[in-house]
């Protein structure tokens, strides 16, 4: 990151998808690519690509030649993955949505590890998600005693992520992926939470469909 500048959430939103962008530019044996091209592929202006990448660090392009593909990819795999080492994750709710965002984090290389999964269906108790024992709440405090882990994956309805977040939050977890219906706050500065809402998403597609944007 540039010391100097210090990027924003709506730049920080963008990283990944110019990370995959670039991907499948190194996947195309494609080395450079000009602010320009970058920006039509992202559905933004070249003068906002510049920006952003003033905020990431020494990405300066050359005059007729454009960004390296290379230099890019390096700098945004420091600041999105850091020195490799992933970030341990414990999810909680094991239904279908607990199942499928499991699966996602087990077979995606995004740069976390899922080590628990935790529920208080009895019949879920015992069995595996992912490949991970799905262990009763009741463990919670144990486990992450001994372990430490540094994200939590709510796939909870939302009663169940308010009366989890708290304690959450005095067992030492920093970061938040939300599934639940409603925006999570934690209290505490150095905490970090997405809040994920399928139906926005589903909704936003709907307006554009029906009002021809």
């Amino acid at each position: 990151m540039n010391p100097s500048v210090k990027a924003s959430v709506p730049v920080i939103r963008r990283l990944p998808k110019y990370y995959r962008y670039l991907r499948a530019l190194k996947d195309a044996n494609i080395t450079s690519i000009s602010s320009r091209e970058l920006a039509a592929q992202m559905g933004t202006t070249a003068s906002q690509v510049r920006q952003d990448f003033n905020c990431i660090g020494d990405v300066n392009g050359r005059q007729g030649i454009g960004y390296s593909v290379d230099n890019l990819l390096a700098i945004l795999e420091g600041l999105l993955f850091g020195d490799g080492e992933r970030l341990t994750a414990i999810l909680f709710g094991c239904g279908r949505l607990g199942t499928a965002v499991s699966s996602f984090i087990a077979n995606n290389n995004n740069g976390f590890r899922l080590i628990a999964a935790f529920d208080v269906k009895p019949e879920l108790i015992g069995q595996t998600i992912s490949g991970i024992p799905i262990r009763h709440l009741d463990d919670l405090n144990a486990f992450c005693d001994k372990h430490h882990p540094q994200v939590a994956v709510l796939c909870l309805p939302r009663s169940g992520a308010e009366e989890i977040s708290g304690r959450l939050v005095n067992l030492g977890i920093r970061g938040y992926w939300n599934f639940s219906h409603y925006d999570l706050s934690v209290p505490f500065p150095d905490a970090v939470v997405e809040n994920v809402h399928l139906g926005d998403s589903l909704m936003s597609l709907g307006y554009r469909l029906r009002n021809g944007d």
